[in-house]
């Protein structure tokens, strides 16, 4: 079996020399795979947050990647990309690595065993690392904001508040600087304990605390890093933020900026058109 993928985004890495390992052709395009890469790729079981973009170098042809993809290759010798994956994330039998996804024309000089030149675009990954902490930040203190609503005891989150954002969550898309999260209100989360009639009741009042909260963690300027178990693309990561109520630490394979100061503002805004279904639209404003 081949060797997973080494990343380095975890630490910022925005560019970076690997050996391309295979290049695969099939429904997703031409995908190129290197031993190791400063790319984040979107991941297949999770995608909220979109894959890096950027270029690959090599002798002398510049070649554009639409998107960093996650891919794995099984000890059979079959191999898959992105939402064709056919197991869980970390699944033993099979390689994980990060792909490249290029839409040009493969050059003749480029092929297995070729070292490259790897180059994310700096400007979109700032901007998608902003809009990344601003989700976590936006459901931390989400929960908080509606931590009184619980009649049932639903687990705790990152700062020991009930965790309304891992129970109701169902989808969340990350994209330059912020983000959109869905969340179910319907009966399971009713039966959970939650109650859903005072939430719709006081939702003004409930986003303005929200926002309040964001406002001082942003102003206390705290530290945003990432802590690595490993160095391959399915070794784990944790987003920490020494935030004023404590330190959080959640699971997360994203991208992060390294301090809350690299934000200016941070808001949030609820809509309840449906009344089963919370959006939440976050907004990050990057400081000057």
């Amino acid at each position: 079996m081949s060797t997973p993928t080494i990343v380095t985004f975890a630490e910022g890495a925005v560019d970076g020399d690997g050996v391309v390992t295979r290049i695969e052709q099939g429904s997703h395009g031409t995908v190129v795979v290197v031993d190791a890469t400063p790319f984040h790729p979107v991941d297949h079981t999770w995608p909220d947050q979109p894959g890096d973009s950027g270029t690959i170098t090599s002798g002398g042809r510049v070649l554009p990647v639409a998107e960093a993809v996650m891919a794995a290759a099984s000890a059979e010798g079959a191999f898959a990309v992105g939402g064709d994956i056919p197991v869980k994330r970390g699944a033993e039998g099979w390689t994980w690595l990060v792909g490249h996804r290029i839409d040009a024309e493969v050059p003749d000089g480029l092929a297995e065993g070729t070292r490259v030149r790897l180059s994310v675009d700096e400007t979109r990954r700032a901007g998608l690392s902003r809009g990344h902490t601003a989700c976590h930040l936006a459901s931390l203190a989400l929960d908080l904001a509606v931590s009184d609503l619980w009649r049932k005891d639903p687990g705790t989150d990152a700062l020991g508040n009930p965790d309304f954002e891992g129970r109701a969550n169902q989808s969340s898309r990350i994209h330059e600087n912020g983000a959109v999260d869905e969340y179910r209100l319907g009966k399971s989360l009713r039966r959970a304990g939650f109650d859903t009639e005072t939430f719709a009741a006081t939702l003004a009042d409930r986003e303005e605390q929200i926002n309040s909260r964001l406002a001082a963690w942003v102003a206390s300027g705290a530290a945003s890093f990432i802590r690595t178990e490993g160095p391959t693309i399915v070794d784990r990561r944790r987003w920490h933020c020494d935030l004023p109520e404590g330190h959080a630490a959640i699971l997360c394979g994203g991208t992060h900026v390294d301090s809350l100061t690299e934000f200016s503002a941070i808001v949030v805004e609820f809509d309840l058109s449906d009344p089963q279904l919370l959006v939440m639209t976050t907004t990050a404003t990057p400081a000057v």
